[in-house]
């Protein structure tokens, strides 16, 4: 069965046929407990959703693009999120069957463009669609994947790793020794730099929060408006807050989304009364009250309603200007 998140993207795609410092300085020392609203980002995925069983393609980049193409298709890409939106900060997937291959060597240009352009980096691992079970598929080469990626970037104050996206198969206790065991294996990463994914769906945060192995890190959270039913802001808030308890100063929403593409208006008028537009209404409002980074899910991916953006010539078009002023507006914009 596919996870929740999947299922409703493929159901709303079938139903629907400026720049900052890097992520680090926004955190501060390992220990920090600065808030993270420095982070504005998007997630650029692939149209596959980033779980697959070969290399991770993110949409308007192909098999066979060389290094210098990668670059020069990310430049597009990436400067639209800067210029159409004010982003300053992509989260990227990045899996063994990339990384251990040819396509490592041209995926890197996206890498690199986007902190070219002055752009913090988030890399974070998704397992593969043929297992999808919340734990890592195999974890020697999920070792392996990770030595290649902090070595190539792990001395780039302006890329961030995600050890592993939404470890719904692991229990606390579990998934907080996978996650300090990355921390212990790559002990030269500043522990700032590392986002530490909440249990569940990364849907719940204060778990790991409290893990004293875990301190220092960051804590990534996922948060969706298909979790409930409500029409109201208060509710939404009620449901979002609970999720983050006291740990605010350590956590960044790294996935959070509406449908972009079905006329919804989300500025400028009532935003109650409607699930989706009173989720991320509260959303926003609540990651610009308590200075909470937040990365949209997605910045660009085809086939996905909930994309903000879709390509245009070598660039970027907005596919819902309300949604680009409310995200503004949860970015502290």
């Amino acid at each position: 069965m596919l996870p929740p998140r999947t299922r409703v993207r493929l159901l709303t795609s079938a139903a629907a046929a400026l720049l900052a410092a890097p992520l680090v300085t926004a955190v501060g020392a390992p220990d920090a407990a600065a808030a993270t609203s420095g982070i504005r980002g998007v997630n650029w995925a692939d149209a596959r959703d980033n779980y697959v069983a070969g290399w991770v393609i993110p949409t308007g980049l192909t098999a066979s693009d060389t290094y210098a193409t990668v670059r020069s298709k990310a430049a597009g890409i990436l400067g639209g999120f800067q210029s159409q939106l004010g982003a300053n900060t992509v989260r990227l997937p990045v899996n063994p069957q990339s990384v251990s291959s040819s396509w490592w060597a041209s995926y890197k240009g996206a890498i690199d463009e986007a902190r070219a352009r002055g752009m913090s980096v988030v890399l974070g691992y998704w397992e593969a669609d043929t297992s999808k079970d919340g734990t890592i598929d195999d974890t020697a080469a999920w070792n392996a994947m990770w030595d290649t990626v902090v070595t190539d970037y792990g001395s780039d104050s302006g890329v961030s790793f995600e050890p592993m996206n939404e470890p719904f198969g692991y229990s606390l206790s579990a998934w907080t020794s996978v996650a300090s065991g990355w921390l212990s294996r790559h002990a030269s990463v500043p522990r700032g730099r590392v986002l530490v994914s909440g249990t569940g769906y990364d849907d719940d945060v204060t778990g790991v929060c409290a893990a004293s192995a875990l301190s220092g890190t960051l804590l990534a959270l996922h948060f969706y408006g298909y979790w409930a039913n409500d029409t109201t802001r208060s509710a939404w808030t009620t449901n979002l807050s609970g999720r983050i308890g006291s740990c605010g100063s350590r956590t960044v929403i790294d996935e959070a989304g509406a449908p972009m593409t079905t006329g919804l208006q989300y500025s400028g008028g009532p935003q109650d009364g409607n699930t989706s537009t009173a989720y991320f209404a509260a959303t926003t409002d609540y990651a610009r009250a308590n200075g909470i980074g937040l990365v949209y899910w997605p910045g660009l991916r085809s086939g996905d309603t909930y994309s903000i953006t879709r390509q245009s010539g070598s660039g970027l078009a907005v596919n819902n200007a309300s949604g680009v002023t409310q995200l503004r507006w949860g970015w502290g914009l």
